[in-house]
């Protein structure tokens, strides 16, 4: 029986066609490690998990490759790790043993490869370098930027234009942008945060450079599934095809996008900024992880 998917770019159902029939290869966005994940968040990671189990299924002569990441240098974690005064190495080691203990209680496999953003910088500058070069990044204030109106193809993913993207989104606006969409790829750190030096001068990368760089490391620059939550659609997923399409010259980054739905109470999302939420930790005393894997 043929694996059918519902694949986001094409918004169809369809057969799935591997890229190389010897090696599969799954990209999934993983947690941003600041705190302990909820019970919306456990939904990829079983979903995901689901999927890898099926590929072995039912290509049992090929390797399956599947790719986690996890982020541990964000606004959130540098936040969280403030208020708990202490640092964000020993906020993300917590954190990130937590989430390995909740993956075990969901009954979930480890992914093939789990790399970390902070492990990365150098795939990261080298990313944004070649998009530089390339005219499709430019530089303003100690940030860099993709400006996309480069990238003509930009807004595909979520079928929308970018003024429609960019109004009400999670689009930060600058004055250091030429453009209210264009996106980070580098920002100066501030006094007391994270930073790494580079050609752009010291600072951070932005988030969705991070899974671009990644990805391309583990998976090469064209793979065959990319998946994670529905909110990741823009501008995360959006803004990593704009940067790894234009810095490889590829038509495509993955072939299928699949984004799973929402957990949610009373109708609205279950999400740690509406404080609507449950972690799995909560849950562990009093139900069986195959309960709620079944659940979700």
């Amino acid at each position: 029986m043929p694996l059918k998917i519902t694949n986001t770019l094409s918004r169809t159902k369809e057969i799935f066609v591997p890229i190389d029939q010897d090696n599969i290869r799954m990209y999934v966005c993983g947690p941003t490690v600041y705190d302990y994940p909820h019970v919306g968040n456990a939904r990829p990671l079983i979903v995901f998990d689901v999927l890898f189990r099926l590929l072995k299924k039912i290509f049992p002569k090929s390797k399956v490759t599947y790719v986690r990441n996890i982020t541990d240098i964000d606004d959130k974690i540098i936040e969280a790790s403030r208020k708990l005064n202490i640092t964000t190495s020993e906020l993300t080691n917590k954190v990130l043993e937590d989430f390995h203990n909740d993956c075990d209680y969901l009954g979930c496999l480890k992914p093939t490869t789990e790399p970390k953003a902070t492990d990365h910088l150098d795939e990261m500058i080298n990313l944004i370098t070649r998009l530089i070069d390339k005219g499709f990044a430019y530089q303003s204030s100690n940030h860099v930027y993709f400006a996309v109106s480069k990238f003509k193809e930009y807004g595909k993913l979520s079928n929308k234009n970018i003024k429609d993207l960019v109004s009400g989104s999670r689009v930060v606006i600058s004055e250091n942008k030429k453009e209210p969409g264009d996106f980070v790829l580098w920002k100066p750190s501030k006094e007391n945060e994270p930073s790494w030096d580079s050609p752009f001068g010291k600072g951070r990368p932005g988030w969705h450079l991070e899974c671009s760089a990644m990805s391309e490391k583990y998976l090469g620059k064209h793979f065959d599934f990319h998946g994670g939550g529905l909110d990741l659609i823009f501008p995360h997923h959006e803004n990593e095809i704009a940067q790894s399409v234009c810095a490889n010259d590829n038509q495509k980054l993955s072939n299928y996008w699949l984004h799973n739905g929402y957990v949610t109470i009373e109708k609205q999302k279950m999400s740690k900024s509406l404080g609507n939420f449950i972690t799995i930790n909560e849950l562990k005393n009093n139900n069986n992880g195959q309960v709620i894997r079944l659940a979700m």
